[in-house]
């Protein structure tokens, strides 16, 4: 009887339809847009990877995007009941919001890193703890990519002809030699001095993570992180207890504030020697690509990785529409600024690499490998 009262219940709705359009982009864009969408495009031939990236859109994402929410709407259920007209496919619901239980765990420690490195960044002391070496967690390997490569056991042992001679401690072991010309700038090193690492990665491996030496060291348990995962769990809570009326309006602050936050970096970026390389590589498209059948495997997988479906979010999100609402002209709007989004990110993304690529004397395609 219980049951039945509670089936009966009116289910709760938007206050607007902006709320529905709002929640929607916040669910959508994330890690997929701002991290992996300039990464894939990166890998695949620059602005060419638009190309297969719009085709998957139109005949994957979108529809896909519109049954859900139309799905939601119609039924005014949940992605865990909306199989209740197929029950054979109850299953799929269960494995769907499963997958949904395994992301939300992965992402929210994603979050806490995210909150780790912000607070790093604030600090009133203005050297971040990634930029050198100078720390407890750091190694003897480790080296700043901006910081020329020297040798530290390298010396000059003869001149014959105008040639130098020069070999290392290291290398006179096996009594081997080698010959450098007077006017090249080549050093020999050993492979123990070219076996370097940077701090940056230093500081995510040893201090962040925390990495042991092996299997045998378990490690203990980073209290910093613990720390910023109760503060991410804490407002997930803040922001959903008081149901779809209340997320509704938060909503206004966290899908907007991604984007004033691109903005910034974006003018940032663009003031920073080299940026104009980066957007070159970006927008030039290397149409050779297009004929590795990675490229479009990866467009598919960004497409549905960056539009959450089939996870049941997209149905649950569309349940609280009222009968009649317009959810197809909405359901494309979302898509649109989804889609726009990751493309802007790019802007601001490959300003920096070119930055980083000026930086570090190399091109640009060699900037974060």
């Amino acid at each position: 009887m219980d049951q039945q009262y509670n089936s009966l219940l009116p289910r709760e709705q938007w206050s607007s339809s902006a709320d529905f359009i709002m929640s929607c982009i916040g669910y959508a864009i994330g890690l997929g847009n701002v991290w992996r969408f300039p990464y894939l495009c990166y890998q695949n031939g620059g602005g060419a990877f638009l190309i297969p990236y719009v085709i998957s859109l139109i005949f994957c994402g979108a529809p896909l995007f519109i049954l859900e929410t139309t799905w939601g709407q119609l039924l005014s259920i949940g992605g865990l009941g909306m199989f209740k007209i197929c029950p054979i496919f109850k299953g799929v619901g269960i494995a769907a919001a499963v997958m949904a239980f395994w992301l939300n765990i992965y992402y929210i420690v994603v979050l806490s890193w995210a909150m780790c490195y912000l607070w790093e960044s604030i600090r009133l002391d203005s050297n971040v703890p990634w930029r050198n070496c100078d720390h407890q967690w750091n190694t003897p390997r480790c080296r700043s990519e901006y910081e020329p490569l020297t040798c530290d056991n390298n010396r000059t042992v003869a001149k014959y002809f105008d040639v130098q001679v020069l070999t290392s401690d290291h290398l006179n072991e096996y009594r081997k030699q080698f010959f450098v010309g007077p006017k090249s700038n080549w050093t020999i090193c050993s492979s123990d001095d070219l076996n370097v690492q940077s701090p940056v990665k230093e500081y995510w491996d040893y201090q962040v993570l925390g990495i042991s030496s092996g299997i045998e060291e378990p490690g203990g348990l980073r209290w910093d992180l613990a720390f910023f995962l109760l503060i991410a769990w804490t407002i997930c809570y803040l922001c959903i207890f008081k149901g779809v009326r209340w997320t509704g309006k938060i909503v206004y602050l966290t899908a907007s504030f991604p984007y004033l936050m691109l903005i910034c970096l974006l003018i940032r970026g663009l003031t920073l020697p080299g940026a104009s390389l980066g957007l070159e590589f970006y927008l030039k498209p290397n149409f050779e690509k297009l004929l590795e059948s990675k490229v479009w495997v990866d467009a598919v997988t960004q497409v549905f990785f960056s539009y959450g479906l089939g996870l049941g979010a997209l149905v649950a999100l569309g349940s609280y529409n009222s009968y009649h609402n317009n959810i197809y002209r909405q359901a494309l709007t979302i898509c649109f600024v989804n889609s726009a989004t990751s493309v802007f990110a790019g802007f601001v993304i490959f300003s920096f690499i070119g930055f980083m690529a000026v930086e570090q004397g190399k091109p640009v395609n060699e900037a974060i490998i």
